[in-house]
C-alpha cells in the first residue's frame, strides 16, 4: 500500500515545500503574505479558502504578536487542520439487514476504481457486500466493474448496455437480500448529455433505493479527482445540491501537484473528505486523516 507520505510527494515538493522555505527563519513582511496567498493558490487551496485562511492568519499574528515566519507556519497548520473539520468515524461493521451505498461523480474521477478499493475495506472488515453496475450508459463501465467483482471475488449485478438503471438497481436489491448479503454498493451515471438528465437519473435511483431499503441509501458517496482542481469543487456543488452527498472519497493525489484542494472541498462544500486513494493498487485507499494529511504536506 502506497504511504500518504509517498501519495503528496507532488504537491509537497512542488508548493508545500516552498511554503515550509518561505516560512523559515526570516521576519514576516508583506512580501512573505503575498507569496503564501500566490502559493496558496497554485496549490488548489481555491480563492475563496485562501482569502479566509490568509485573514484568520493576519489576525492572530497581531493577536498573539507573531512577527516571525517560523511560529506563522505553526499557526498555518493548525489553520489547514481546523479547515478539514471534525473527524468522522467511519463504521464497518453495521447494523442494518442490508446497508446501502450510494457512489456518485464524473466518468473519469476515479469512480468504478474507488468501488474496488471500497469493497476490499468492506471485506477485509467482514461484511458480505453485494455491487450493482448503476452506470448502464456506458458498457465499459459494466464492464470494469465486473472485472473488479470478479478480482474481489464479489457478486455484480448489471443489465444490458442503456438499460434502465433503476431496474438494475432493484434488482441488486433482491440479490443481496436472496444470497443474504449486508451491502450493496451501487455505482451510477457519470455524464449523460446534460447536467440536468444526469441529475434526474440519479434521483430516479435513490428513489428505487429508498422505496425497497428503509433510509436508502444509508451513505452517498461523491468521488472526486483531486487532479481536477478547482472545476472538481463545481463539479461537486452541483451533485450535492441535487443527490444529497454525505462524504467525499478523494482520488489521484499521487498525480497532482494541487492536493490542496482537499482544503477547498472541506471549506466551501462543508463535507467531510472519508476516504483518500493512494494509489491505483487495490489496497491503496485508506480512511482520511486531517492531522495526517496536514503534516504529509510539510514534512
Amino acid at each position: 500500500m502506497a504511504s500518504l507520505r509517498e501519495t503528496l510527494a507532488r504537491t509537497r515538493t512542488s508548493v508545500f515545500g516552498r511554503i515550509q522555505t518561505l516560512l523559515g527563519q526570516a521576519d514576516i513582511t508583506p512580501e512573505t503574505w503575498e507569496e503564501l496567498e500566490s502559493l496558496l493558490l497554485q496549490s488548489d487551496v481555491g480563492a475563496a479558502t485562501t482569502e479566509k485562511l490568509l485573514s484568520t492568519l493576519k489576525q492572530r499574528a497581531v493577536d498573539e504578536a507573531i512577527i516571525k515566519a517560523e511560529p506563522l507556519r505553526a499557526a498555518l497548520k493548525e489553520e489547514l487542520r481546523k479547515l478539514l473539520g471534525a473527524p468522522v468515524a467511519i463504521t464497518y461493521l453495521g447494523t442494518r439487514l442490508l446497508e446501502v451505498i450510494m457512489v456518485i461523480g464524473v466518468n473519469g474521477s476515479g469512480k468504478t476504481t474507488s468501488i474496488a478499493k471500497l469493497t476490499r475495506l468492506y471485506l477485509k472488515a467482514g461484511r458480505k457486500p453485494i455491487l450493482a453496475a448503476g452506470d448502464t450508459f456506458r458498457a465499459a463501465a459494466i464492464d470494469q466493474l465486473q472485472i473488479w467483482g470478479e478480482r474481489n471475488s464479489v457478486q455484480v449485478i448489471a443489465g444490458e448496455p442503456n438499460s434502465d438503471p433503476g431496474a438494475v438497481v432493484y434488482n441488486a436489491i433482491q440479490a443481496a437480500y436472496a444470497r443474504k448479503a449486508d451491502m450493496l454498493i451501487v455505482d451510477t451515471a457519470g455524464r449523460l448529455h446534460t447536467k440536468h438528465n444526469l441529475m434526474k437519473e440519479l434521483e430516479k435511483v435513490r428513489k428505487v433505493l429508498a422505496t425497497a431499503v428503509h433510509d436508502a441509501p444509508h451513505q452517498t458517496l461523491l468521488v472526486v479527482d483531486a487532479t481536477n482542481g478547482q472545476n472538481a469543487i463545481s463539479q461537486a456543488k452541483g451533485f450535492k445540491d441535487s443527490v444529497g452527498v454525505t462524504g467525499v472519497v478523494l482520488t489521484k493525489l499521487d498525480g497532482t501537484p494541487k492536493g490542496g484542494v482537499a482544503f477547498a472541498i472541506a471549506n466551501e462544500l462543508k463535507l467531510p473528505i472519508l476516504f483518500i486513494g493512494t494509489g491505483e493498487k487495490m489496497d491503496d485507499l485508506s480512511e482520511f486523516d486531517a492531522t495526517s494529511f496536514v503534516e504529509g504536506l510539510f514534512e
